[in-house]
């Protein structure tokens, strides 16, 4: 009945996407996550609580770099 919301793929496409660690000013709240480049919407795959997850989000992705929004 629920499913659980597809994410983008282990690979993606790096023409049409740019990875984004969207920070909240008010809490310290990071969520990881791609933004669409020509329609700006940001498609969250995960949260991140720890410089451990952040490396495992790299790592997923094959990330070497990633912008920070706020």
């Amino acid at each position: 009945m629920f499913k659980k919301k597809a994410a983008a793929t282990e690979t993606y496409d790096r023409e049409k996407w740019k990875a984004v660690l969207k920070c909240s000013i008010c809490n310290g709240e990071q969520v990881a996550g791609f933004k669409n480049l020509q329609t700006g919407k940001f498609e969250e795959i995960m949260l991140i609580r720890n410089e451990a997850e952040l490396k495992e989000f790299k790592d997923r992705y094959g990330i070497s770099e990633i912008s920070k929004e706020y």
